[in-house]
């Protein structure tokens, strides 16, 4: 029986999560459920897994969401705030932290629950794109396990051989290939771009995520964390990584052997696969999706992105070659301009425009804390803000 703590809970991968629990409630206990706005959700989710505790980002929603718990009487002990999230991440009684808080919001809780040693399943990939060498060490100091759910990462995990202490070359491996689907944009002639509706941003052709993620899978400036994450993840350079648009969304990473030899993992496009697959490491259990079914697929297409389309994509592949406090920067800019962008202060291609500026100011010294991990964080938003005014 593992105990686990969801932070992201009412999210899509929060909600995948839990379905392959109900699919497999004699291995695992919930311990521990987050939100950040959906009070209603979350109260609901209590009443089904009778979580210990319960905890909202904002804290003036506490007693409320607590005296209706009561009321029904149900024992869930709500708590708020930041340190409530470290609290039940990195709390003795927890086997497993599900990671799926978005953005950099996520990162104190998912280094607290490593330092304890913990089994993350990490969503989050912001958390790894700031803090990637003090993450990773912070793994192997604590004795920790990250485990990918990120539908690519994932893919490339099981393609992976085992082999902890080998490095990419003795373990035989040319490359890894990145897929990505290239969002509702890919064909859409480019002097469109700049008259694109958030609306239209979030509709993906293949996935039912959120909308700061999807809006990243239309920049691909989620592919483009996804590359910084996977160097981390991985222990790559850069030029062993190669991005492939793949429309269809069926194959999602694959790995190539210095034999000639490409190993993919195929399946429908649902979180549940790689949630299931993680949550049952080294086992593996039912995650309630589909077979794939292969009499459907006679058209496979994969092709090279496109950089002017999707510079985000090459600002990200730039940030991880030039480090220091480039990829905090750029991902705390990226987060600002997509908020913006879904208010509909900017335009979809000013998003590029502010992720460029503010990444070109960031330093070459590489954080060497969490603490400085989170003052660039803190500074590259305020450049993001203040340049932002200027292109209103």
């Amino acid at each position: 029986m593992q105990t686990i703590s969801i932070l992201g809970a009412t999210g899509s991968i929060g909600e995948s999560t839990l379905d392959v629990i109900r699919r497999n409630r004699e291995r695992f206990e919930v311990f521990a459920l987050s939100a950040h706005r959906r009070v209603e959700k979350l109260f609901e989710l209590c009443r089904e897994f009778d979580p210990q505790y319960a905890v909202l980002a904002t804290p003036d929603e506490v007693a409320g969401l607590q005296q209706r718990l009561n009321d029904a009487g149900i024992r869930t002990e709500v708590l708020g705030g930041d340190q409530a999230l470290i609290g039940v991440a990195s709390a003795s009684e927890v086997d497993t932290l599900v990671a799926a808080i978005v953005g950099a919001a996520g990162l104190p809780s998912t280094y607290a629950a490593v330092c304890k040693g913990k089994r993350v399943l990490l969503a989050n990939k912001e958390a790894l794109v700031m803090s990637g060498k003090l993450m990773t060490q912070a793994v192997k100091r604590h004795n920790a396990e990250l485990l990918p759910i990120d539908s690519e990462h994932n893919a490339i995990f099981q393609c992976l051989p085992s082999g902890k202490n080998r490095s990419f070359q003795e373990l035989g491996i040319r490359k890894v290939m990145l897929t990505g689907s290239g969002g509702p944009f890919r064909d859409l002639p480019l002097h469109q771009l700049d008259g694109v509706t958030p609306e239209q941003a979030c509709d993906h052709p293949n996935w039912s995520m959120g909308k700061k993620i999807s809006v990243d899978s239309a920049t691909m400036m989620n592919k483009g964390l996804e590359f910084i994450e996977a160097c981390w993840l991985f222990d790559l350079s850069p030029q062993n990584i190669d991005i492939v648009v793949h429309p269809q969304s069926i194959i999602h990473s694959m790995v190539e052997y210095v034999d000639g030899s490409v190993l993919a993992q195929l399946g429908n496009p649902d979180m549940r696969t790689p949630i299931a697959h993680c949550l049952g490491w080294p086992d593996r259990i039912e995650s309630g999706v589909a077979s794939l079914d292969f009499y459907t697929m006679a058209d496979l297409k994969f092709e090279a992105p496109d950089f002017e389309r999707f510079p985000c994509l090459k600002y990200a592949i730039q940030a991880i070659e030039t480090k220091g406090e480039a990829p905090v920067a750029l991902n705390a800019a990226n987060e600002i301009a997509v908020e913006s962008f879904l208010a509909g202060r900017i335009r979809f291609t000013d998003i590029a425009k502010i992720n460029a500026y503010v990444m070109s100011q960031a330093s070459n010294r590489e954080p060497v804390s969490l603490d400085e991990v989170l003052d660039a964080d803190s500074r590259a938003r305020a450049l993001a803000v203040n340049y932002l005014a200027q292109l209103s």
